[in-house]
């Protein structure tokens, strides 16, 4: 009977530890790391690769240290010129410290999504929408730095943040479209405006420069002439001396003549 009861017990005993052997090895890839808990209490960080975990005293939370790309949900902003617009945008992060990010926060994936909403609100709210379009990669550096401080106790890096875009509603995309419009008219005056300046200028010279030789005015007489001739026009403008106009309507008075007297 004493036989019987020790091989019974030899055949519980043997399946019972090769099971507690096969649960003991654990497999960790190359971007995965265990935090690995005994008796309730941190006690190390393992991995890559073969890892021994001891059944009922110790436990062990697998930890991704590869980049996580997450999508920030619209928000609704109020930018500090009382616009409203819709801004999503998308974060780069990555665990640095496996152990705070298992220790320090409950979920620091959920815990980070909300941060970087939280945060690109604020930030976007605090410039004006001509800011949020024209200087979007300075937002994203602001965006990045406030982040990253504040996930540093949770063992997190944040790499980087892209605002994606920025949904205006149709009356404000109207009321940009006139504003540039504008804008361009203004420049086009400009523009013209200096070049009638500068032209102003150049024949203000070059009437200096014909002044100092009357026979220099002749030949540019001559050589319009020839251009006129060279068109085949029907018509022949031939130009007079203001001067000599200036006679032919206001002729000289004559003197008074003398009265005779018989």
């Amino acid at each position: 009977m004493v036989f019987d009861f020790n091989l019974g017990l030899g055949t519980i005993l043997v399946p019972v530890v090769l099971i507690l052997l096969a649960s003991s090895f654990r497999i960790l890839r190359e971007y995965e790391r265990g935090v690995v808990f005994q008796l309730g209490r941190f006690w190390k960080i393992k991995g890559p690769g073969l890892v021994i975990v001891v059944p009922g005293l110790q436990q062990m939370v697998r930890v991704d240290l590869r980049v996580v790309t997450m999508d920030v949900p619209p928000q609704d902003v109020i930018s500090r010129d009382n616009v409203s617009v819709k801004v999503n945008a998308v974060v780069f992060f990555r665990v640095v410290a496996p152990d705070k990010a298992i220790i320090q926060v409950e979920n620091y994936l959920m815990a980070t999504s909300q941060l970087a909403q939280t945060t690109l609100r604020v930030v976007l709210g605090k410039h004006e929408l001509d800011e949020m379009l024209a200087e979007r990669e300075r937002l994203n550096l602001d965006v990045q730095q406030i982040l990253d401080a504040q996930t540093d106790a949770w063992g997190i890096k944040v790499t980087n943040v892209e605002i994606k875009h920025i949904d205006l509603n149709e009356s404000m995309v109207r009321a940009i479209a006139r504003q540039a419009e504008a804008e361009r008219e203004r420049r086009a005056k400009v523009i013209h405006a200096e070049g009638e300046k500068q032209a102003a200028v150049s024949l203000l010279e070059a009437a200096q420069m014909l002044a100092q030789q009357p026979e220099a005015m002749q030949l540019r007489y001559l050589q319009t002439m020839t251009q006129v001739a060279g068109d085949r026009a029907s018509t022949i403008v031939f130009p007079l001396p203001m001067d000599l106009l200036g006679r032919m309507l206001h002729p000289p008075e004559s003197p008074p003549q003398p009265v005779r007297r018989a």
